[in-house]
């Protein structure tokens, strides 16, 4: 396990105090702030930290928070939790420098992997994954059909939405998502977005 300190940014008492007791539980060592500013506040060197986020905070989000580490220069390997139907929300963080993103409500099991991966990839820097040519490799794959489903599941639409729009039933398009998680060789919904992501747009 990495000795990073695990900083917790949550505007609500009762789920810092919850995930602070979870984290704690599992070996981590904690610290718990109230709002994004509180956290710049108190965080000095960047070195051995990692940032828990939720992504829907009053005084300033998760993406804004991740924006100003950026304008800082603190390159610190972030997880933002988000609620359902925030997932374009939390591409958005991921563009701006989240490893990756958890929707509510989660197994305590999933964040604490989530933490364990992004500190490896931060200690390890660089080793995150597959490289720029094997996922394009991978995208190579899709028909034309899988691309426009893709772009709309990176986009955080849901399939009821993705089905409309391209004039296809629901059933086909899980159909289609899960031929594409398979040939991107994707776990999760993150790891499929963040795959997106790494390939520069044309």
């Amino acid at each position: 396990m990495s000795d990073r300190i695990v900083h917790i940014v949550d505007d609500e008492a009762p789920v810092r105090a919850s995930l602070a007791f979870l984290l704690m539980s599992a070996g981590f060592a904690v610290r718990a702030h109230d709002s994004g500013p509180a956290f710049l506040n108190a965080v000095g060197d960047p070195a051995g930290v990692c940032l828990v986020t939720d992504l829907r905070m009053p005084e300033m989000n998760g993406v804004e928070l991740l924006e100003a580490l950026a304008e800082r220069g603190m390159d610190i390997p972030a997880i933002v939790i988000t609620g359902h139907g925030d997932v374009p929300m939390a591409v958005a963080a991921m563009k701006a420098g989240a490893i990756d993103f958890i929707e509510k409500p989660f197994e305590d099991t999933v964040l604490i992997a989530a933490i364990e991966r992004a500190n490896a990839m931060a200690d390890a820097r660089g080793d995150q994954g597959p490289g720029v040519a094997a996922i394009q490799q991978r995208l190579d794959q899709l028909t034309g059909r899988e691309r426009e489903i893709l772009t709309g599941i990176v986009a955080g639409l849901p399939n009821k939405t993705i089905a409309y729009d391209l004039q296809i039933s629901p059933r086909t398009v899980e159909v289609h998502r899960a031929s594409i998680m398979s040939k991107m060789q994707a776990k999760s919904l993150p790891e499929l977005v963040r795959m997106s992501l790494a390939i520069p747009k044309r």
